[in-house]
């Protein structure tokens, strides 16, 4: 997905779930929060504090709760989309557009406010370093474009782009990301604007 700079432009990117985002929207506007653009995705802040971010996906579309694992989550829709990645963040998912419960989302909504005012927050645990594996380390050694792209990227840019390759079990698979990965780090794209287009 491009860079965007305003919802506008995000939900003009994702014209199959249009209609849905922007009833999404719609309802998060009318809060008390103010709506920016963080992780190139509309994200809803409430006195300086990131509360909700609106994502679509190619095959639902979702509000991500940052402080979320503090809901009461009464009507039980409320996942932990990134097990093992995430502690806080829980995320909202609509497959449909008749998922959308304005009175549920709202009350949710006004929750998260009230949390964040009692200072309900969990603080990121600070990200492991993963070291450059010597596949990705050759090619960036051989390459001083791809070094300085790499090297422009944040630690935890850096350490998403290490995973991927480290984590690949076969030669195949690790060679076949290897290529992936290249142009994304040479056009300063991340591993996020990867995920982005499921």
């Amino acid at each position: 997905m491009a860079k965007v700079t305003n919802a506008e432009a995000y939900i003009e990117n994702l014209p199959h779930w249009a209609k849905e985002l922007t009833t999404l929207r719609d309802i998060l506007l009318a809060s008390d929060m103010e709506e920016t653009i963080k992780w190139n995705m509309p994200t809803y802040t409430y006195q300086g504090k990131n509360l909700i971010s609106l994502c679509g996906f190619k095959q639902h579309f979702c509000l991500w709760f940052h402080q979320g694992v503090f809901l009461e989550d009464t009507a039980q829709r409320l996942v932990n989309a990134q097990e093992g990645k995430t502690s806080g963040m829980r995320q909202m998912r609509f497959t449909h557009g008749k998922e959308i419960d304005k009175k549920l989302i709202v009350a949710y909504i006004a929750e998260s406010i009230e949390n964040q005012k009692a200072g309900k927050v969990i603080q990121p645990s600070p990200a492991k370093k993963i070291p450059v594996p010597p596949e990705l380390k050759s090619l960036i050694d051989a390459n001083p474009k791809l070094d300085n792209a790499f090297a422009a990227l944040t630690p935890a840019q850096r350490n998403l782009y290490n995973e991927y390759i480290s984590s690949a079990k076969r030669a195949n698979t690790k060679q076949r990301r290897l290529d992936e990965i290249q142009q994304m780090i040479l056009t300063g794209k991340t591993m996020a604007d990867k995920y982005r287009r499921r």
